[in-house]
């Protein structure tokens, strides 16, 4: 894990779901799945709108041209674990990822690029990927 994924994760963690650092703010949940080559539990801290009981995410890995391997984590075990901000403090709850379709991954998208034009700056390096969006729902 980075530097700087650990620093956002302690920082998550100290308060209470609250991230000054990059402008997360209470947009930001941590991740919980497990590898698909190596078996072993990974964290990531990742931008998230919330949605009810949910969550959406993206997979844009700053505009690289290739997936972050959270999402192919995803794709191969949906069952998750997240932990996010609730009313001041950190909860943690089983969760599901589904991948969106076209239509509703397009939608989503929109939301991204509302939340932060970083997210439409990061089309430029993609070379043409599409980032997949996922939907993180509390079981």
């Amino acid at each position: 894990m980075s530097d700087f994924n650990t620093q956002i994760i302690d920082e998550f963690r100290a308060n209470g779901g609250h991230v000054q650092t990059a402008g997360f703010g209470d947009n930001l949940i941590l991740l919980h799945t497990v590898g698909v080559k190596s078996g072993e539990p990974r964290i990531n801290p990742l931008a998230a709108i919330p949605e009810g009981d949910s969550w959406l995410i993206v997979g844009s890995y700053a505009g690289a041209t290739k997936n972050p391997a959270w999402v192919h984590n995803l794709r191969a075990q949906p069952q998750v674990s997240v932990e996010y901000p609730a009313s001041g403090e950190v909860k943690s709850s089983d969760a599901a990822a589904t991948e969106l379709d076209p239509v509703a991954r397009d939608e989503a998208w929109a939301k991204f690029v509302a939340f932060s034009p970083q997210f439409e700056k990061y089309t430029e390096t993609a070379e043409g990927r599409v980032f997949p969006i996922f939907r993180i729902t509390r079981a």
